[in-house]
């Protein structure tokens, strides 16, 4: 009997541990109730081969030069059909790694691959960095024409960005500042920017003169300026069935992950990290990708967190290739200018994106739409849910389509740039923004609870906020909106609660101000019409409202 009893004990086991490795990586369940149609992703399989680097010369003592032998074991893995290429427990320093076709890098625990600081490693080549094609380093991590690739396991990527960034004064502590001083490099004209080489600060100035003649450096020319063109950490073009899980990704020299035009990418249990002063260091950019999925991740980075891209300006609307079919779940950002971001380099439209139980604490920025004049494009069919913020420096929830390129810190104000805005034609380059959802939006302290910033030529529509509870020092600010829909709304901030200005077919369903104010709602502007308080409050509310005189009293209902 207690052999039988022991035999049916091991079988449970058995039966336990073969149905939880089955179901590890089954993401079946985050594509129930999806409101846009996209097929099912499974995380690519890879055939039952280990190749471990040391097999190939490899040595982990953090000084030894590993970067034939991590290429050649992924070289070998991938001509044999594919399998995993294991990084054994150590320090392992290392050149440009280049992902092949079915090879799934694995870090063990205590693994870390620590890329080399030595320009020389990394060559310029042709690429693309924040939405124009232009030479770059050669990334750390590389990928282009893939399929079925993968990096897994527990362990850290280091990109050694510090020796590629410039940082700024304001960013650091005295003795920070003046130990990086210290290590070399050299400062701008105000003394308020470090770079590593005056080379590459002569490029920061001569780049943006020559797109303006619309003239390119050949790649001799270029070379000159290598320490300006830093690579992305993570770089993965034209690329297909992508699984990143566990891994560590951590002090990248420009963007950390960019999968470009890629099909079928799959983020799961991973951590990206990035000093919170690094120059452009995003967490993940999402540009021109089809089909993709961030689950159960942690950022904590120098720019924005996660974001969503298509190309910019021209180069971009030719590409013609949106980001669409994203869910995004169960993800914390800690730092970072945005917790959620479309844009500003969107030309080729956004659309069909869900986010859903996500935490962003103390980002520049909670939610962040950015876009400008130049860019054109369609962000469209967004929705965002059960998303909770805490000690937001500036806007919990942002549509700026004023955006010229500065940290959210550094921007002006939305009041400021709607006096003097005024309509111009509309054209390819103007940006579209509708058809976005949101539902439980929670922040704990902001600047301000909500700024919805449109064009005069071209107002944001279809907006639609539901249970909305947020605590600010402003409340809610709209400017060339159309067709917003507030429902269920409480705002504790200072007077007034809600400026208009400049729209039309706002709804509000029960907006409870929290607080004794004078002044709960201020209309301005002509074109401001058609505004609707109902529910609870809305008589109180009309009693506390004020238009400006241009505003016709007539086109503002109030109904209990």
């Amino acid at each position: 009997m207690k052999v039988k009893k022991l035999i049916l004990f091991l079988t449970l086991i058995s039966i336990t541990f073969t149905f939880s490795q089955n179901t590890k990586n089954d993401l079946s369940f985050l594509f129930k109730d999806l409101p846009f149609k996209m097929k099912t992703l499974t995380v690519p399989k890879f055939p039952n081969k280990e190749f471990s680097i040391v097999k190939f010369g490899a040595v982990g003592d953090g000084q030894t030069l590993n970067t034939k032998a991590i290429n050649d074991a992924i070289e070998a893995c991938s001509k044999s059909g594919g399998g995993k290429v294991i990084v054994p427990a150590g320090m392992w320093l290392t050149g440009p790694i280049f992902m092949k076709d079915n090879v799934n890098l694995y870090l063990e625990k205590g693994a870390h691959i620590q890329f080399t600081k030595n320009f020389n490693d990394y060559p310029l080549i042709e690429s693309n960095w924040e939405g124009y094609n232009q030479f770059r380093a050669t990334s750390p991590i590389m990928g282009k024409n893939l399929n079925n690739i993968a990096i897994t396991g527990y362990g850290i990527i280091d990109g050694a960005g510090e020796v590629w960034r410039p940082v700024k004064k304001s960013k650091l502590t005295a003795s920070e500042w003046k130990a990086l001083i210290n290590s070399g490099g050299v400062l701008d004209s105000k003394g308020e920017t470090w770079w590593p080489s005056k080379e590459a600060l002569e490029a920061n100035e001569l780049m943006p003169r020559l797109r303006k003649e619309n003239k390119q450096l050949t790649i001799q020319e270029a070379e000159k300026y290598k320490l300006f063109f830093r690579p992305v950490l993570l770089s993965f073009i034209e690329c297909k069935n992508i699984w990143l899980d566990g891994v560590t990704f951590q002090n990248s020299p420009a963007w950390n992950l960019h999968p470009l035009l890629c099909e079928n990418v799959i983020l799961t249990n991973v951590i990206v990290r990035n000093p919170w002063y690094s120059q452009n260091g995003d967490g993940i950019d999402l540009e021109s990708c089809k089909n993709s999925i961030i689950y159960n991740c942690k950022f904590d980075v120098g720019d924005d967190a996660i974001c969503m891209k298509s190309g910019r300006d021209e180069e971009g609307r030719k590409r013609g290739r949106p980001t669409e079919n994203v869910i995004i779940k169960d993800c914390i950002v800690y730092h970072g200018h945005g917790g959620f971001t479309i844009g500003s380099e969107m030309s080729g439209g956004v659309r069909n994106i869900k986010v859903d139980n996500c935490n962003f604490i103390g980002t520049d920025i909670g939610i962040r739409f950015k876009s400008n004049r130049e860019r054109g494009g369609i962000v469209e069919n967004i929705w965002l849910s059960n998303i909770y913020m805490k000690d937001i420096p500036t806007d919990a929830l942002s549509f700026n389509m004023f955006y010229g390129g500065f940290a959210p810190t550094d921007d002006s104000p939305a009041d400021e740039k709607s006096k003097s805005a005024k309509a111009i034609p509309v054209s390819e380059s103007t940006p579209i923004f509708r058809n976005i959802f949101m539902n439980n939006i929670y922040c704990d302290g902001a600047k301000d609870a909500i700024i919805l910033q449109g064009l005069p030529e071209m107002p944001i529509a279809n907006i639609e906020l539901k249970n909305v509870n947020m605590k600010a020092d402003r409340g809610i600010s709209i400017f060339d909106a159309t067709n917003i829909k507030f429902e269920n709304v409480t705002i504790a901030s200072k007077e007034p609660i809600v400026k208009i200005i400049q729209s039309e077919k706002i709804f509000f369903n029960n907006l409870e101000p929290k607080g004794n104010f004078n002044t709960i709602m201020k209309i301005n502007g002509e074109k401001s019409k058609d505004i609707f308080v109902k529910g609870k409050n809305a008589l109180m509310i009309k009693d506390k409202t004020i238009l400006s005189n241009e505003v016709n009293k007539d086109l503002i209902k109030y109904e209990n």
